[in-house]
């Protein structure tokens, strides 16, 4: 091991970049004098370029002077340094000798200084001159002293016993989420030998974060004890040796590699072997490279989880391979998974899109036969998945099981049957018609590319390869003109025209094989059972068209012969979302006309109509807003028998001008609503700022008697009125105002913003309001007098209309209004008592109140109530809004092209589990929005 000193120093900036790197600095160091401005000449440490710049000006000299020097000392240089460290094995010390001089030469020619050279073998360092050694090792007798252990690339290398070791100091960080990630990240194993140890450690900080601690809380009292029990192993870490050489012997004659991989819940891994056979038969196998991931916090099937584990095990024996220069033979891979097995095995069976798509890694870097069973007491890699204490890696963990250093022939065998139940939830159920029909390997392949593209243009261009990958199979070892040879390197428009006639052969085979053999017949006519019988199909080039009437057109044959696609086909999907973008996203029957210029497609309108709704693009122009079913009313309208304006609603109206002298000023309205009576209450507001609104509702409160409850919009004086009015209740309770206003208060909630129809019990009112307001003024400008004495003649022309229906019986009751009740109930204090129809003669005035106020109720419970029961909308439900759904956030105030997208973090759910608004995420901020100002774009679980 060496290292080259100041490499970055030892390579110039080329002088039109100096400029680049000017810096200010003192002449000579003299701080009394002015800084002047220097140049960097050569590269920076700490310049993000220099590792890549100094790296390549070091390859370059040894691709310059590679024919002075062997061929060990030029692929050394490539492929041994990291940066300005070098780090190469030798066979013999003879062989590390001559590399060491070759590559001090060599690399000197360049202005690279190779020092701080340290070996395991003292008579390497013997012949390297004693200021080019390492520090620690210039004063050791290299005859009786111990060599120093060194840091080799952050790993600790114990150069005496030539192994790599584990020295890990406790750091005393605190017991909290990022005093945990502090310590296990301090533990450097790019080896992954101490992985069955670290990933107790990794899984308690994944537990951790699933309890969504803040990264300074303290953890719970379960935790804080496993975490302490883990920091109790760490000293015996020191105690854990892996040999550096994996070669016992030399005349090895075979080598292979075996991985293991294996899954639990909560993690899933890989562990390596390299298994030598010597001359004489004796086998020897090694760790080489270990692996181990936590699961997913989102649960997985314990399948899934060992599919991942074998994905894992092939990206590292490609990994594997790559690095070392040993001549190794096929690669064996193990796991304990029969299910596993048969996925891999499976060449008839289609997979759901995890499974598909990690089984297309797997076979594309192994053979199913390279794969074989072992059972689980026996496979190392249950270590990996499930952990271990340092005092129990030095055994199976570091050599594998036993049966590696056996025959062959005594290898664990996998069980005879290997079936999935067709129950399994990863198998696709076979397609309509398409499992009567047996596939060969090119439409094998042929099958696998239509399932492994998402357009239509991708998988033409895919056939079409596919398809000149099969000629140029069948042409091989012929002669090929220049002409040829460039044909096969380059897709034309024939070859995408073969390749859709190709796609279209084989949808057709699988879906109208009965249909084929009918035409195909002497006959040549389908049954009158058949889908295609209207269509008085033919095979035209091959494909299944419709016959139709057209013959005699003019329209090319495209247009007249159709060709026919079966609905429910995955081809058919791309073909119709194909076009559909082309048609600019039109909608239904455009599609339909630009789809019939050349395929019949059975089922097209439905099929038009589900893809459209699916487009994201379409969802975005011309979606709909969400909407749910119509709520139940809330108790705030249900509940007779209190006050009027116990529970109100408020809102803003206007503006309206009035006349001031010779000037004109705005005022505004504010209405109260009572919830339950229907009755209103006006008050004119000076502006609209908070102190307007408190005074209104002060006004109000000291007309009309206390409030229970008030709803109200999002509006922003609104919201500020109901902070400052929790003050002004302190203020008026030092004034010492009743004591039920005390214990009861005013409880004030706001519906979401930009949700108006939360308020429509309000809103209606104000539509009443407005047209009796335009229809007595006729657009006249009034005193700010004449315009709170209109308020006060409209409030009582509103609460004077009726409830109830209107009878044109005279013997029937008249119609139920507001003000039977509020030009009664002048004390709505007083208790509720128990009243008869004689009292409506009392001559105590406030038993005749109390009758008449009777009346109003059962009157307004028997005729009012029921006429609210009919839901005039929103009557079915809907699918409720979920987390992780994309949404589209309408704004009114801008184009729909401008509208932003969010996630859904939260939802509110009502009592019945209707959800009506939620808090979406967008890119600039976290928004409450209802769910008719949303539009679904796509759900969270697709």
């Amino acid at each position: 091991m060496g290292d080259i000193r100041a490499m970055f120093h030892q390579v110039r900036v080329p002088p039109e970049q100096r400029d680049f790197l000017r810096f200010l600095w003192w002449p000579e160091g003299d701080l009394i004098q002015h800084p002047k401005a220097y140049r960097m000449c050569v590269h920076l440490f700490g310049g993000t370029w220099s590792p890549s710049v100094c790296s390549f000006a070091l390859r370059h000299t040894a691709e310059e002077f590679k024919t002075e020097y062997s061929p060990e000392a030029v692929d050394a240089v490539g492929r041994n340094f990291y940066v300005d460290d070098c780090l190469v094995s030798c066979e013999t010390e003879d062989d590390a000798i001559k590399l060491v001089a070759e590559l001090m030469t060599l690399l000197k020619r360049g202005g690279f200084e190779v020092t701080k050279w340290i070996s395991n073998s003292p008579a390497v360092i013997k012949s390297v001159p004693l200021e080019d050694r390492a520090k620690n090792i210039v004063g050791l007798d290299l005859n009786r002293d111990a060599l120093p252990a060194e840091r080799a690339l952050g790993v600790t290398w114990d150069v005496e016993l030539d192994c790599i070791t584990y020295k890990i100091t406790p750091k005393g960080k605190p017991v909290t989420r990022s005093g945990i990630l502090s310590e296990i990240a301090s533990i450097y194993d790019p080896y992954g030998y101490a992985s069955p140890f670290v990933l107790v450690a990794k899984r308690i900080l994944q537990d951790l974060t699933a309890l969504k601690l803040g990264f300074d809380d303290p953890v719970p009292d379960e935790h804080h004890s496993r975490w302490l029990k883990w920091k109790e192993w760490l000293p015996l870490m020191s105690n854990f040796r892996v040999s550096r050489c994996f070669r016992p012997f030399d005349d090895v004659n075979e080598y292979q590699l075996h991985h293991f991989c294996d899954a639990s819940e909560s993690a899933y891994g890989v562990v390596s072997y390299l298994r030598m056979t010597s001359e004489e038969g004796q086998v020897h196998c090694n760790i080489i490279l270990a692996k181990a991931k936590l699961a997913p916090l989102k649960k997985m099937t314990i399948p899934r989880l060992e599919l991942m584990a074998a994905a894992l095990a092939v990206t590292m024996d490609r990994k594997i391979r790559k690095e070392l220069d040993f001549p190794l033979n096929e690669s064996v891979f193990w796991t304990d998974s029969t299910i596993v097995l048969h996925y891999i095995r499976s060449d008839n069976k289609r997979f759901r899109t995890f499974v598909a798509n990690r089984i297309s890694t797997i076979r594309d870097a192994s053979e199913p036969r390279q794969w074989r069973y072992v059972n689980t007491e026996k496979n190392p890699a249950d270590d990996v998945s499930r952990g271990l204490t340092p005092d129990k890696l030095n055994g199976r963990w570091l050599k594998g099981p036993s049966f590696l250093c056996a025959d062959e022939m005594e290898w664990p065998i996998a069980p005879a049957d290997l079936q999935v139940p067709p129950s399994d939830p990863e198998i696709k159920p076979p397609t309509e018609n398409a499992s009567a029909f047996t596939t060969q390997s090119e439409e094998k392949s042929l099958e696998r590319l239509i399932n492994t593209y998402s357009s239509w243009y991708k998988l033409r261009r895919g056939v079409s390869w596919l398809l000149k990958f099969m000629q140029w199979l069948k042409l091989k070892g012929k002669t090929q003109t220049e002409q040829e040879l460039r044909d096969f390197k380059r897709i034309s428009y024939d070859d995408m025209q073969k390749a859709e006639k190709r796609i279209l052969h084989y949808v057709q085979k699988c879906f109208f094989q009965k249909e084929i053999e009918s035409l195909t017949d002497s006959d040549g006519k389908v049954t009158k059972t058949s889908q295609l019988y209207k269509l008085d199909p033919k095979i035209v080039e091959g494909l299944v068209r419709v016959g139709g009437r057209l013959e005699r057109s003019a329209l090319p044959l495209e247009a007249k012969h159709p060709v026919v696609l079966p609905k429910g086909s995955h081809v058919s999907d791309l073909i119709l979302r194909d076009v559909h973008v082309k048609a600019g996203h039109s909608g239904r029957n455009y599609v339909l006309s630009v789809l019939r210029e050349k395929y019949w497609m059975l089922g097209a309108g439905a099929a038009i109509r589900s893809m459209i709704s699916r487009c994201v693009m379409c969802r975005r122009q011309r979606g709909k807003m969400m909407s749910q079913k119509m709520a139940d009313l809330p108790e705030n309208r249900l509940l007779p028998d209190e006050p009027p304006f116990s529970k109100v609603g408020i809102d803003y109206f206007g503006p309206f001008e009035v006349k001031r002298g010779r000037s004109m000023e705005k005022r505004y309205g504010v209405m109260f609503t009572c919830l339950t009576t229907r009755a209103i209450h006006l008050e004119v507001a000076h502006s609209l700022d908070t102190d307007s609104c408190i005074s209104a509702i002060r006004r109000f409160i000291a007309r009309r008697g206390n409030i229970k409850e008030m709803l109200s919009d999002n509006g922003t004086n609104l919201v500020g009125a109901e902070r400052e009015l929790k003050r002004e209740i302190d203020g008026w309770n030092k004034a010492q105002i009743s004591a039920d206003l005390l214990q009861k208060g005013i409880k004030w909630t706001f519906n979401p913003p930009t949700a108006s129809h939360f308020g429509g019990v309000w809103e209606r009112q104000i539509g009443t309001v407005r047209k009796l307001i335009l229809a007595v003024t006729k657009q006249q400008v009034l005193s700010g007098e004449s315009l709170t004495t209109l308020f006060c003649e409209i409030e009582s022309i509103v609460n004077n209309r009726p409830l109830t229906s209107v009878s044109d019986d005279v013997n029937d009751l008249e119609a139920l209004t507001p003000n039977h009740l509020l030009l009664l109930n002048r004390k709505p204090q007083l208790p509720p008592t128990v009243t008869d129809r004689s009292d409506v003669y009392s001559r105590r005035r406030w038993r005749q109140i109390q009758y008449l106020a009777d009346v109003f109720w059962r009157r307004w419970s028997r005729e009012y109530l029921p006429q609210l029961q009919r839901r005039e909308r929103w009557v079915p439900s809907h699918r409720n809004l979920q987390i992780g759904d994309l949404v589209l956030v309408a704004d009114a105030n801008t184009p729909r092209n401008s509208w932003l997208l969010g996630r859904v973090l939260q939802t509110f759910p009502d009592k019945k589990g209707f959800t009506r608004s939620a808090n979406i995420k967008t890119k600039n901020s976290v928004i409450v929005r209802p769910i008719s100002k949303l539009c679904l774009i796509l759900e969270g679980d697709c």
